[in-house]
């Protein structure tokens, strides 16, 4: 795999990788050649090398320590790829949090996405909310949802085995046939046109639906008729690449993702690493990890 020969890159400190996660949704569509022609430059990792399509050097959640400089021995995050050692310069590294491991701490990217998901879906406090797909951002929106004060969250996923975690994290959980409606607020992270229809349907009058997924060159179908219009439902896309106007006069990329590390402080997430894989063993088992559907954030040791 191209993509995963270590180099170094550019000025700045010197990094060498702990751990790196891969982001199955997202990766699965750069490996499989699904990004859009009219979508790759903005779908470009932060350092990837190449362009699409496939191979690509790519990935967004690296954690490594820091060799050298004023932040020498600090456990940094990085929006880098999968890479064994890497130099960047000190504003492009954010240190983590005392309290979290960078074990945990791969997930930052997913968090940030997820923290970006719960400000555009404009949930609050007491709100019934259902999140239809209990992959790993699903989850991570849904354990940021359950803390909203008085909320009532239900995962609702067709994996059975998301039941346990969905409730670790402190939310319900529904299989799709049992899941009822009437929500205030509808977060769809599923990637499927099903799932989509779902979401659609368990919304309540005036509410919101959050697309979150990427469907890539896939094209998806909506029930716009029977009762969509006469519920007079939102449908409002979210996408991690831009900070809601709202908040955007406040808030930098770099706030939001220094948010997400501190989220990541709760040991109950790490219900969430599926497994583990050497960074030297990654070339054989990087297709086999993205397609099978129990993946959440499976972790690569170096």
């Amino acid at each position: 795999m191209a993509q995963l020969r270590p180099a170094n890159i550019g000025h700045g400190v010197h990094v060498r990788t702990l751990f790196s996660g891969i982001s199955r949704g997202t990766e699965r569509l750069v490996l499989s050649g699904e990004v859009p022609e009219t979508e790759r430059d903005r779908m470009r990792a932060p350092f990837q090398e190449g362009d699409f399509p496939f191979p690509v050097k790519y990935g967004y959640a690296n954690v490594g320590l820091v060799t050298e400089g004023a932040l020498a021995g600090r456990h940094v995050f990085a929006l880098f790829p999968h890479q064994t050692e890497f130099r960047l310069s000190d504003d492009a590294l954010i240190a983590l949090p005392n309290a979290l491991p960078p074990e945990r701490a791969i997930m930052a990217a997913n968090m940030e996405t997820a923290l970006n998901i719960l400000w555009d879906s404009g949930a609050g406090a007491g709100d019934r909310i259902a999140i239809v797909g209990g992959g790993l951002v699903g989850l991570l929106t849904a354990y940021l949802a359950a803390r909203l004060p008085g909320s009532e969250v239900t995962v609702i996923d067709p994996l059975p085995d998301r039941a346990a975690i969905a409730r670790a994290l402190g939310c319900a959980f529904a299989a799709p046939d049992d899941a009822t409606g009437d929500r205030d607020v509808v977060i769809h992270t599923s990637a499927s046109q099903a799932g989509l229809g779902l979401a659609l349907s368990l919304a309540g009058p005036q509410a919101t639906v959050a697309e979150a997924s990427w469907h890539g060159t896939q094209q998806v179908a909506l029930p716009l008729g029977g009762a969509f219009h006469s519920r007079r439902l939102r449908i409002v896309s979210t996408q991690v690449g831009s900070i809601p106007p709202d908040r955007a006069p406040r808030w930098t990329y770099r706030r939001r993702l220094t948010k997400a590390l501190d989220l990541l402080c709760d040991a109950r997430l790490d219900t969430l690493i599926s497994g583990q894989t050497a960074f030297a063993d990654l070339p054989g088992a990087y297709p086999g990890i993205l397609a099978d559907p129990a993946t959440l954030c499976h972790r690569i040791a170096y």
